[in-house]
């Protein structure tokens, strides 16, 4: 019994409790955060227009606050997305996930992408960026060049997906994704895998692979050891 209550422990503090569905209301918000608190998740992930709300009802826990930036698709302006950050920051955000502008990546611009994600680091003074490089629409070729835009840019994390991508057969973390991105990047940045993580096992076998945490809407269910339907 220990030992299973201190693997739980230990993963808890891996996971990103996330909550992004657009349909998000304030008493769902109210009891994502007493999981997170209850569980003691890292993290609570949540939109930017409830971060002021996450901190306040968070105060006094050990989880910290995230949200995310350019989401879901990444092509906002650079200067839209390091105020977007900032605002967060300011209105409590501890960490912050930002959406990579696939467009330029996809041109092959990688000044452009490493000046975009540069310009949010520089805005978050310090505070851990994660940069979700949407795996799913990405080569083999395209994800090592996108991860190393990231670092050489100043992310604290290199994170697989939104959970949102479409018209792609998977659309979530991959083991052989977190494989070549712990291949590709130094040890001290870290990797993020999101999307269709909904069962123990798979948890356990994308850390065992390099992830250093991870982004699941399924934490409670997924510490029972129990499968999960939905998405994210």
């Amino acid at each position: 019994m220990t030992q299973s209550v201190s693997r739980n422990s230990e993963i808890a503090r891996k996971i990103d409790h996330t909550l992004l569905k657009p349909t998000l209301t304030r008493a769902e918000l109210e009891a994502h955060c007493r999981e997170a608190a209850e569980w003691r998740f890292a993290t609570v992930c949540i939109p930017p227009c409830w971060v002021s709300e996450s901190a306040t009802l968070l105060r006094g826990t050990d989880v910290g606050t995230i949200t995310v930036v350019g989401f879901p698709l990444g092509y906002s302006h650079s200067a839209t997305k390091a105020f977007e950050a900032r605002r967060a920051i300011d209105e409590g955000a501890s960490e912050i996930d930002l959406v990579v502008n696939l467009s330029r990546i996809k041109s092959a611009q990688w000044e452009e992408v490493e000046s975009d994600i540069a310009d949010t680091v520089r805005a978050c003074a310090g505070i851990p960026v994660k940069v979700i490089i949407e795996t799913a629409y990405l080569t083999g070729e395209e994800k090592v060049s996108a991860a190393l835009a990231a670092e050489r840019a100043g992310a604290a994390f290199v994170k697989t997906s939104t959970g949102f991508a479409t018209g792609v057969p998977v659309s979530g973390a991959t083991i052989e994704d977190i494989r070549l991105l712990r291949k590709t990047l130094a040890p001290t940045t870290r990797i993020k895998a999101s999307g269709g993580i909904r069962d123990l096992a798979g948890a356990l076998a994308l850390i065992e692979a390099g992830a250093d945490r991870l982004g699941t809407s399924s934490g409670v269910t997924l510490l029972k050891g129990l499968s999960a339907g939905g998405v994210y």
